[in-house]
């Protein structure tokens, strides 16, 4: 099934857990540590309580103002971090409705085109992101197919198990983080060269 499909069929619960792993793993564009966004995470076990709350706190923690300049790899890629900038501000006040569905759309397109426009080896463009998302995968890059398999685990992990799979999309997330800190790091030693 294509990412897209997974998201049509993807309930509230599991639109918020891909929106926030989509956003978890871009965290390091914007300045934030690996802990910041674990309030989201538990409030997706319960109702959604302090949801609106926990956004307002994050937000703040990760303004410009207050911390790192978003996309200080060094590599001078501002899309790359007015799009994580963009998931972030894209989150919903409130965990439900409609709102989950266009921000979880938002972070999985955001997250692809950042993994996208960190590849050098990638040269494609928006409509190579919609194809991916719809499972046309020919001439994706090995850093944008890996993350549109992160964001199918998460969905489908979420479908198989509820509540239950959190904590194994909590790991897909920060198996992700990783990955595109490793990739910001390289970037950054190869600007300074």
């Amino acid at each position: 099934m294509s990412l897209v499909e997974l998201m049509a069929q993807a309930d509230e619960r599991g639109l918020a857990a891909g929106g926030l792993a989509c956003l978890d793993r871009c965290v390091p564009l914007l300045g934030g540590d690996d802990e910041v966004l674990r309030p989201l995470w538990a409030a997706l076990v319960d109702d959604g309580e302090e949801w609106g709350e926990r956004v307002a706190k994050i937000r703040g923690e990760l303004s410009p103002a207050g911390g790192p300049e978003p996309d200080s790899d060094g590599g001078g890629s501002e899309e790359v971090a007015l799009l994580a900038r963009r998931m972030l501000d894209a989150v919903p006040e409130r965990r439900s409705g409609d709102g989950l569905r266009e921000w979880a759309e938002v972070c999985s397109v955001s997250a692809l085109r950042i993994h996208q426009l960190l590849d050098p080896l990638d040269a494609g463009g928006d409509d190579s992101v919609a194809a991916c998302r719809e499972g046309r995968t020919e001439g994706a890059s090995h850093l944008v197919a890996a993350e549109l398999r992160r964001q199918i685990v998460v969905l489908e992990l979420l479908a198989q198990h509820g509540a239950a799979g959190l904590r194994q999309a909590l790991g897909v997330a920060t198996e992700g983080r990783r990955v595109l800190r490793a990739v910001v790091s390289r970037r950054a030693r190869g600007a300074r060269r």
